[in-house]
């Protein structure tokens, strides 16, 4: 840059920051970093001190050689196959024209690295966003590891949640994942439960334990209705994901693996009652997901607001405001976007009506 379109640039800046404009947005906007404002405020009339290459590689592809690369790739012989493809078969025939990475950077340069001809991109539809309102209207599971006493083996921890409660509904450890064991879990879940045809949603990833034939037949018949996670995308189902880190992390996780699948088992019976008895959890405001469960949460919230207002007429100088939020939780959202807040259409809104 010479340093007339450098002086240029720093009164533009200047204009700008006395007219009210933040340094660091006017830089954005002109494509600099503010720290390359400052040097060069320290220096304006010097030269660009940058050192670029005099001269081309000797190999470098001719514009002649760059088109041919264009012309193959984008012929009706090979317009819906990659460069990996491209240049094998050319070699086949004894040619050749350039290297696969040549081929990828040229394309690219020429806003073609993308789906051509009659290949269409991988489309991944987002998860439909749900809203629970009561208990035992949207669960959401997963399976974990627990580690083992042999190296490279694991426990499987079937873990099922109540998202609007955050109740444990159901968990059980086994020696292996399938589609069988996990029905077996949901059959005894809805009976415990009480769950009728058409009432619960149960959100999973794409697992096979989660989208067995047998799982899924199970669900149909129980009137369970399945949902899914996109493909790798973990944050589809994140009281599930959040449900673990609690688990592994709580101060009662064991700091060496089980030593057999019954002790994993009691250890798992034994924080399920801790947590769902006497975790204060923060989700649903610090009452327990059994309370919550069973609507005693209202009577619990409503006494501490009883003894915040007392507090509060006792002492009011210690409040400058309302005293703390005790209400109770009434709605819980499963991947909600922004539209889904201006709209809230969802199946989950339609079984609450």
């Amino acid at each position: 840059m010479s340093a007339e379109n450098r002086t240029q640039l720093l009164e533009m800046v200047e204009a700008a920051v006395e007219g009210g404009c933040d340094q660091r947005k006017a830089c954005q906007v002109i494509g600099v970093t503010p720290r390359t404002y400052q040097r060069w405020g320290l220096t304006p009339a010097a030269p660009d001190g940058r050192c670029g290459p005099l001269s081309e590689p000797a190999n470098k592809l001719s514009q002649e050689e760059r088109a041919e690369v264009v012309r193959i790739s984008t012929s009706a012989e090979f317009c819906d196959k990659s460069p990996h493809q491209i240049v094998p078969t050319l070699a086949d025939r004894g040619d050749y024209v350039a290297s696969e990475s040549s081929f990828y950077r040229i394309l690219q340069a020429s806003l073609l690295l993308k789906h051509r001809g009659k290949s269409k991109p991988r489309t991944v539809t987002r998860p439909k966003a749900y809203l629970a309102v009561r208990p035992n209207q949207i669960y959401s599971w997963d399976i974990t590891y627990l580690l083992s006493p042999i190296r490279g083996q694991y426990f499987y921890l079937y873990l099922f949640l109540d998202i609007f409660s955050r109740k444990i509904v159901g968990a059980e450890v086994y020696e292996n994942e399938s589609a069988e064991l996990s029905s077996r879990l949901l059959v005894r879940i809805c009976e415990s439960e009480g769950i009728r045809s058409d009432q619960v949603i149960l959100h999973s990833d794409n697992g096979g334990p989660m989208k067995g034939a047998t799982m899924l037949v199970t669900m149909q018949r129980l009137g369970v209705i399945p949902s899914f996670s996109r493909p790798s995308v973990s944050n589809d189902n994140p009281f599930s994901e959040s449900m673990f880190k609690t688990l592994k992390y709580c101060p009662q996780f064991p700091t060496k693996p089980f030593e057999s699948l019954e002790a994993a088992r009691e250890w798992v019976k034994s924080f399920v009652i801790w947590y769902n008895t006497e975790q204060l959890h923060s989700g649903i405001n610090f009452v327990t997901p059994a309370s919550k469960h069973e609507g005693d949460d209202v009577d619990i919230l409503s006494q501490r607001e009883k003894v915040y207002a007392e507090a509060k007429t006792k002492n009011p100088a210690r409040w400058s405001g309302a005293t703390r939020n005790w209400k109770p939780i009434q709605e819980v959202k499963l991947n909600w976007l922004k539209e889904d807040l201006i709209n809230p259409t969802s199946l989950s809104t339609q079984l609450a009506a």
